[in-house]
């Protein structure tokens, strides 16, 4: 059974609910409710609690498929704002401090292990892990919003929401590269993230 098919796993709303003032600014609101409407996906409340990974593969697979030539971008954007709000509401200002004073690797490792720890928000029914520290290499395996086929890496939501978290956070000048997708037939989406 494919990961998209498993109906109890859930992602975190703001999955959906940051890409929406994206959309807008993007495409407008009408034609990001047509966007919708073709994904078969309802407009999440703003206190909505965890949503169907189903929906939320549907809504970013439809942000490539019908806006091909901008969906990095409205991905990227999306995934940058989604990072914001875990900044803002869900790691407390005193982990963030903490983080920040240690050394950048000690920094990575921590913030890599909360990120470990709460991984089902944004990885559904994918694992998660953390390949390695020199450089922080982190992969998630059946990833399901990374709908293929592809012929290059797709995953700019996840690359960007690692970007703002470990670039606020340990490295301000930073890179986060995906280097294998399994849109593209890879066993497992991974990420390099590194200090320029």
């Amino acid at each position: 059974m494919s990961a998209l098919a498993q109906d109890g796993a859930r992602i975190g709303p703001n999955a959906i609910l940051q890409h929406l003032p994206v959309l807008d600014d993007a495409i407008g609101e009408p034609l990001r409710g047509a966007l919708l409407h073709r994904a078969g996906v309802e407009e999440p409340p703003l206190d909505a609690g965890m949503l169907p990974q189903a929906e939320v593969a549907r809504l970013h697979n439809a942000v490539r498929l019908f806006l091909p030539d901008r969906a990095a971008a409205i991905q990227r954007a999306a995934g940058l704002a989604v990072g914001d709000y875990i900044l803002a509401h869900r790691i407390p200002k005193l982990a963030q401090r903490l983080i920040r004073a240690l050394p950048s690797a000690l920094g990575a490792r921590l913030l890599a292990m909360a990120i470990t720890k709460h991984a089902w928000t944004f990885a559904g029914s994918g694992a998660f892990r953390v390949l390695g520290y020199g450089p922080l290499r982190v992969e998630i395996r059946d990833n399901p919003l990374a709908i293929g086929p592809a012929d290059a890496p797709i995953c700019h939501w996840h690359a960007a929401v690692f970007e703002r978290l470990f670039g606020a956070l340990v490295w301000p000048d930073l890179q986060v590269i995906e280097e294998h997708c399994i849109a593209m037939g890879a066993p497992a989406c991974i990420f390099r993230i590194a200090p320029r």
